[in-house]
């Protein structure tokens, strides 16, 4: 077991991710598979008029775009600020992978087990997530694996930051289907 080879992190070190703070966060589909719009494999160039598909709570997306798995998936982000004490700023579920921007409140204390080792507030919200919603897809489609393994996350630093990031969710349904990481 000592031959494998070492997954490299990509977290910024010595960072507590349970600081009070803003993240950006992208989850992607395992071997990027369209899940989460209905037919978003036909129909590429009919998303580039979405200027907004799901982007904060305010911003109700037409429901008609979201598949089941899209609409399980939100159903799921909209639990995580009451489970993990964060505000939920912008958020963004696309064919095959979604964006969210969060605010940790405060921190505080979490209660560990101590057989478990210590886990951020960032990592338990996602993990709670991507467990949750593939709980409930595979319940309808048992032979799917929803999520790759592991995230991207970004802290936000400044007002500028935060405003960049907020834009590229706002547009990120309209400029998806010439995104050539996403397609």
């Amino acid at each position: 077991m000592d031959n494998l080879p070492q997954r490299k992190s990509i977290r910024l070190k010595d960072w507590d991710y349970s600081t009070a703070g803003m993240y950006f966060i992208t989850i992607c589909t395992k071997d990027r598979k369209n899940l989460f719009w209905k037919n978003a494999d036909k129909n590429k160039t009919e998303y580039r008029k979405i200027s907004r598909i799901r982007v904060g709570a305010v911003h109700e997306p037409p429901e008609n775009r979201l598949s089941s798995c899209g609409r399980i998936v939100d159903e799921i982000i909209c639990e995580l600020p009451e489970k993990f004490n964060i505000e939920i700023n912008e958020y963004v579920i696309m064919p095959n992978h979604i964006h969210l921007l969060f605010t940790i409140k405060e921190e505080r204390a979490i209660r560990e087990s101590p057989l478990r080792g210590k886990r951020s507030v960032v990592s338990k919200a996602v993990g709670y997530l991507k467990m949750n919603s593939s709980k409930k897809i595979h319940y309808l489609m048992p032979e799917i694996d929803v999520w790759q393994r592991s995230y991207y996350d970004h802290i936000i630093r400044n007002e500028a930051d935060y405003m960049e990031k907020a834009e590229y969710i706002a547009n990120n349904p309209a400029n998806w289907s010439t995104d050539i990481y996403y397609i």
